[in-house]
C-alpha cells in the first residue's frame, strides 16, 4: 500500500526503495513519519528473512527510530542490516536514504517464528 519496492536482499543485508506520493505525505507536506517507519520494519523484516532463510519467519520485537531530515519529493531508499543472528533474536540496523543525505536511522530487535 505504500508502494516499498524490492531493490535486493541476500546476506542478512536488505535494501528497500519507496517513491513519495502525495498519500504519504503529512500535513506540512513532508514524508510522514509512519510511512517512513513502515519502510523501515520492512527492510529489517526482509534482512532478516535474508539472514535466515525466506521460508523461516520473524517478527519485530522492539524498534527505535530517529528521524533527522524531513523530505517532500522524489524516491527514499532503506538499506537494513542484520548486526547479530542468534538461534531467536536478530538485531537489525537501518538508514533511510534519499541520495547520500541520510534521513533516518533505526535499530530493531526480530524474533524468529
Amino acid at each position: 500500500m505504500i508502494g516499498c519496492q524490492l531493490i535486493s536482499a541476500e546476506n542478512g543485508v536488505a535494501e528497500v526503495g519507496m517513491p513519495l506520493t502525495p498519500e504519504l505525505l503529512n500535513r506540512g507536506g513532508k514524508l510522514h513519519g509512519g510511512a517512513m517507519f513502515s519502510l523501515v520494519d520492512t527492510a529489517m523484516g526482509l534482512a532478516c528473512s535474508s539472514a535466515h532463510g525466506f521460508d523461516q519467519r520473524s517478527v519485530t520485537v522492539e524498534c527505535k527510530i530517529n528521524y533527522l531530515r524531513a523530505v517532500d519529493s522524489g524516491d527514499v531508499r532503506c538499506v537494513a542490516k542484520v548486526l547479530k543472528a542468534g538461534r531467536q533474536l536478530l538485531v537489525v540496523e537501518a538508514e533511510v536514504l534519499q541520495g547520500n543525505k541520510l534521513l533516518a536511522k533505526a535499530q530493531g530487535t526480530f524474533a524468529m517464528t
